[in-house]
């Protein structure tokens, strides 16, 4: 049955066509039959976005998600099978070699997540909407090759200025881009609301590396002492090497240890830092890097504007977890909408995603500046915190269904 605010008229725009974007103009397509929805892009709708490389981690919430909007590349995806969390030294105390393994089947579900490639989710995405697009024109339309480069709100609408000026009942940033690089459409912000912002004086160095045996759908976390490195299985492919993963590695930008080696001395160095059971790594990619650090929007209504995806919050990468905040963004917005007008559904919509948002902000904050401290003992402590995670089932089983839900 229909809810009533469902079925109400609503002129919603979606600016930005990633794939929080799409996911969100999907979900509004697919539940809100009454709602015109035009999604805006700068790009061209046909620029090749499926050869885009860059590496995606996907809870299995967020499969969930896109499997309802059949917009799940699964021929294109490595299921996570395993996700195996330790630190690099010490080599001598109680708790030297402590480990998290968190198995699917332990678990009860056939995955814990997923591994793909950026372009291959975008197009496949892209192609749903436009596909989505042509059953109903009359209320769906996309605006690609299009920016929108400045928004204004008004009393019940949002003026939109993009070349000429058009309105909406409701407009939605899903665009941004990384903490160097964080700038989605202007919007003028009220005094005292300025996002929160940190630089944790890390760099990001993501490639992908081929190791010597299967990664059997493991994912690999190391916490060094200079940060976090990750190995994401990667999934087979014409081009793909058969023990692909992906990877990403994080250190101090003041003495970086990596930014003056060469791909083989990387290779050796990531071979003295990952565990036993991830390598060795027998060859090394050219490593591209990028700046990390924390910007944050303390709220993510203003008047008629939203902000979802990396247009609301930019996140270290330790945990994963930025796209599938944004896809819970998505899906809760379009919830709201559903059984409320427009200013209730944004209240409802702060109130509601502020628990999952700020928990995961604090979460990966903490853990991001934690690699900054000196403190004598910090990798005992560490270590004694993995022994005492796997150890408590309870405990360990509750923090995997927060990564693969998000704070219910």
């Amino acid at each position: 049955m229909t809810h009533p605010a469902a079925a109400a008229p609503l002129n919603l725009a979606v600016i930005g066509a990633g794939p929080v974007g799409l996911a969100l103009a999907l979900l509004a397509a697919d539940l809100l039959p009454r709602a015109s929805v035009t999604l805006w892009d700068a790009r061209d709708a046909k620029q090749d976005v499926g050869s885009d490389p860059r590496t995606l981690a996907l809870s299995l919430g967020s499969i969930q998600l896109l499997q309802r909007l059949q917009a799940w590349p699964a021929e294109h995806s490595q299921p996570i099978r395993m996700v195996h969390v330790s630190q690099h030294g010490p080599d001598w105390g109680p708790w030297a070699g402590a480990e998290v393994r968190v198995r699917a089947e332990e678990e009860g579900v056939p995955q814990l997540g997923a591994v793909l490639r950026y372009g291959q989710l975008t197009q496949c995405l892209q192609h749903r909407w436009l596909a989505r697009c042509e059953q109903a024109p009359e209320r769906l339309h996309s605006r690609f090759g299009t920016p929108v480069t400045g928004l204004k709100n008004l009393a019940e609408r949002v003026e939109l200025d993009a070349g000429v000026v058009e309105e909406a009942d409701l407009a939605v940033i899903a665009e941004g881009g990384v903490f160097a690089r964080h700038d989605p459409p202007a919007l003028e912000t009220p005094l005292g609301s300025a996002p929160l912002s940190h630089d944790y004086h890390q760099t990001a160095w993501v490639g992908q590396v081929i190791l010597q045996a299967p990664h059997h759908g493991v994912a690999f976390e190391r916490f060094t002492p200079d940060g976090p490195l990750a190995l994401l299985p990667l999934p087979p492919g014409p081009a793909a090497q058969p023990h692909a993963a992906a990877l990403v590695w994080c250190v101090r930008s003041v003495q970086d240890p990596v930014a003056g080696l060469s791909d083989t001395q990387r290779m050796h160095l990531l071979n003295t830092l990952l565990p036993p059971g991830a390598g060795p790594v027998t060859e090394v990619s050219a490593l591209k890097s990028f700046a990390l650090g924390l910007q944050a929007h303390r709220s993510l209504t203003q008047g008629r504007t939203v902000r979802i995806g990396n247009a609301a919050q930019t996140l270290h990468p330790v945990a994963g977890q930025g796209l599938n905040l944004g896809l819970r963004d998505a899906y809760a917005l379009v919830q709201a909408l559903r059984e409320h007008d427009v200013p209730q559904a944004l209240r409802r919509l702060e109130w509601q995603r502020g628990p999952d948002r700020w928990a995961l902000l604090a979460t990966t904050d903490f853990l991001a500046r934690s690699f900054a401290w000196r403190l004598p003992g910090a990798s005992v402590a560490r270590g004694l915190g993995l022994a005492a995670l796997q150890a408590l089932r309870p405990a360990k089983s509750a923090l995997a269904r927060h990564m693969m839900f998000g704070q219910r």
